[in-house]
């Protein structure tokens, strides 16, 4: 959503005000009725219809959308979408990095089994070929092609298609999508992440993770290092475009925090068994 950054109350504000009452009144709500389902006050969402807030919250937005029954992008409109203007959190945050593995997709360790079961051999085995590979082939010294002959051959078979028992078994984490596509209407996003080649374009056409305009995307693929090597930090703030302090970073490894606490960004340890609380503390840190 656009958003104004300093100044008086702008035009966004109230076409987005106007957006709300005539979506609110074609749904049959009435403005107390809306902020119940919502769990806003009345007071606020008053003066969001007068687009007396400004800058209004994106997750307040957001949960107005989805109590009237329709998504972010059809509530504010093509036109915030093009007129997108960026902003700082409270605690300094303008550009949130997510990883991957871990924090939009998760499970993709059941292509172990999958192989396993296919090729009669034992998972261990499969997974212990790929753990010794991984390195390699997310720092992109090893192609996909390449990749699948070697754990062919340590597992004992004629070949294997690592990429194609991935996407099966990897399951988007519920909730993400929404949070990032929120996200994005006021905050650069980015993916910074350890991942094989052309896994990141793989997972985007089979909508495994959001299909947005990402401001920046740190494939260990391409840039020849891996979390959490230093090179990774430094690639993905010049990137960034912004100073350490303006960065949030969420991984479900604590490894790669801490190293990127070193360049002084924000981090937040994401766990993917309990999805609806660490978004909850995304959107608490930029709060």
């Amino acid at each position: 959503m656009a958003m104004s950054i300093g100044g008086g109350i702008s035009d966004i504000e109230k076409l987005l005000g106007k957006r709300i009452k005539s979506f609110r009144l074609s749904a049959g709500l009435t403005q107390q009725q809306l902020c119940n389902k919502a769990s806003i006050s009345y007071s606020t969402l008053t003066k969001i219809e007068r687009g007396a807030i400004k800058s209004p919250s994106i997750f307040t937005v957001d949960a107005i959308a989805s109590a009237i029954g329709i998504s972010l992008d059809k509530l504010i409109g093509s036109r915030g979408v093009e007129e997108r203007q960026l902003k700082k959190s409270p605690g300094g945050i303008s550009f949130v990095y997510f990883d991957i593995n871990g924090c939009l997709v998760r499970f993709f360790q059941r292509a172990f089994i999958s192989i396993a079961e296919d090729y009669g051999v034992s998972p261990d085995l499969v997974e212990t070929a790929f753990w010794h590979l991984n390195d390699d082939a997310c720092r992109g010294i090893l192609s996909s092609q390449e990749l699948n002959a070697k754990m062919a051959e340590k597992i004992g078979i004629s070949d294997v298609d690592w990429n194609k028992y991935y996407l099966e078994a990897a399951e988007p984490v519920p909730g993400m999508e929404k949070l990032i596509k929120s996200l994005s209407q006021s905050y650069k996003v980015g993916l910074l992440t350890n991942i094989m080649p052309g896994l990141v374009s793989s997972l985007r056409r089979a909508h495994k993770i959001p299909d947005i305009s990402y401001d920046a995307v740190i494939d260990s693929s391409e840039v020849g290092h891996i979390k959490p090597e230093p090179e990774m930090y430094k690639l993905a703030q010049e990137k960034a475009g912004v100073s350490g302090q303006e960065i949030l970073f969420v991984d479900d490894t604590k490894a790669n925090l801490m190293a990127a606490e070193e360049f002084g960004w924000h981090v937040l340890w994401f766990d993917y068994a309990l999805p609806d609380e660490s978004q909850d503390s995304i959107r608490q840190s930029l709060k």
